[in-house]
């Protein structure tokens, strides 16, 4: 088991490198070893890597669906998530937008990297 803060730098060099689902197993393992005060916390994360993964393949309904899963799930554990510095409103609203785009433009592949989340509210 990963501590939070190398759950989340790894999980952050996976999203950075185009690799979410990968992002999504990190985030998994902390979900399912970590204590039960944070599994809103870990699943929403897990499940917004996973909402990515499904877009990039071209899976947007998919992902969509998951996306806004994974953001109120986020935003049920924001007091964890809070305690390690993650950005929930910027994920949240990351997470929105890349659903609503995904749901235009209907089962258009985007690119995992390009739109990968900065976890604790460091992207541009």
């Amino acid at each position: 088991m990963r501590a939070p803060a190398e759950t989340l730098r790894e999980a952050q060099r996976l999203l950075d490198a185009g690799m979410p689902f990968h992002a999504h197993e990190v985030f998994e393992d902390a979900w399912k070893s970590g204590p039960a005060s944070e599994r809103d916390l870990w699943q929403g994360l897990a499940q917004l890597a996973v909402g990515l993964t499904h877009t990039a393949r071209g899976n947007a309904a998919g992902g969509a669906r998951l996306l806004r899963r994974g953001a109120d799930r986020l935003a049920a554990g924001r007091v964890a998530a809070d305690a390690y510095g993650i950005d929930v409103d910027g994920l949240v609203a990351w997470a929105g937008e890349l659903a609503d785009r995904a749901g235009a433009v209907d089962a258009a592949v985007v690119d995992a990297a390009a739109e990968a989340p900065g976890l604790r509210g460091d992207r541009p």
